[in-house]
């Protein structure tokens, strides 16, 4: 199958692309590794599709005030080499080696996932773990939007029409990390993915962040396992309740790929190995 027609603007700039997007059922085109299967499929039938590759101001990677700034039209796979990225925020870059094969993460950009918001896509979960920041720009200005209030269902997001996200703004993490994720083949979509960042000092946990993909609507963020690590030992009974705290947290879809149950229970299976393995490397 192919494409429905629509029309075809490549913006040179931010203001021009800001400006196209007024346009009534408008789509962004960055990597296109969302969108141009939509459009293949005809589940997407934008009357136009608005080429950002040109706009250079939106591709950018650098460390800015303690945080890592991530232009959105940046790939992933320049993301993920980064010794920046790997060094400041290693959760990212172990991350983004999940993503698709390395010919995707070439031309997707950060961006573009984020805005597609699969809810079993890596990326999602990962900015929910990070506390990360969106700034979002459309015809009314620019505004930031926090990581936990930025994704509100399967394929939405508090983008409001015409807007368009513009940076992802990380905060520096050294802690240790470890990324757990089942998926029916390599580099498929995860059936769950568990994302885990702990903080140590003199084996007592002081801080933990997990963050779960594939196992609701949206990403999830445990914050009640975290507040159970958080302060004491990573003993295997207190690994063990923080993943059953991550399960109940869960609201699992049920379809062909796996049942409810299954991914529920692999939810707690893979907290345990992810925090189990950042206590080692810890």
């Amino acid at each position: 199958m192919k494409a429905a027609p629509f029309s075809y603007f490549r913006a040179s700039s931010l203001d021009e692309a800001i400006e196209a997007l007024a346009t009534p059922d408008s789509r962004v085109l960055a990597g296109g590794q969302s969108l141009v299967p939509l459009l293949n499929l005809r589940q997407a039938r934008p009357s136009l599709v608005v080429d950002i590759n040109r706009v250079d101001d939106l591709s950018f990677l650098r460390k800015e005030n303690g945080r890592l700034e991530i232009g959105a039209l940046t790939r992933h796979r320049v993301v993920e080499t980064s010794e920046v990225v790997r060094s400041e925020v290693p959760l990212l870059a172990e991350a983004l080696a999940y993503v698709g094969h390395v010919a995707i993460r070439n031309r997707g950009t950060i961006g573009g996932s984020l805005a597609h918001a699969d809810p079993a896509a890596e990326l999602p979960a990962v900015m929910l773990a990070l506390d990360a920041e969106f700034v979002v720009r459309g015809p009314s200005g620019e505004r930031i939007v926090a990581a936990r209030d930025f994704f509100l269902g399967p394929h939405r997001t508090a983008l409001a029409s015409g807007e368009l996200l513009t940076r992802i703004s990380v905060p520096l993490s050294r802690g240790v990390c470890a990324v757990e994720e089942l998926s029916r083949r390599s580099r498929d979509l995860a059936l769950v993915a568990v994302f885990a960042v702990v903080s140590m000092s003199d084996g007592v946990c002081e801080t933990a962040r997990i963050a779960v993909a594939g196992a609701g609507p949206t990403p999830i963020r445990a914050i009640a396992a975290e507040e159970s690590l958080a302060g004491g030992a990573l003993t295997a009974d207190a690994i063990t309740d923080a993943a059953e705290s991550v399960a109940a947290a869960t609201d699992p879809p049920d379809d062909l790929h796996a049942p409810a149950g299954y991914r529920r229970e692999m939810a707690a299976v893979l907290t345990r190995r992810a925090i189990t393995r950042a206590k080692g490397r810890a």
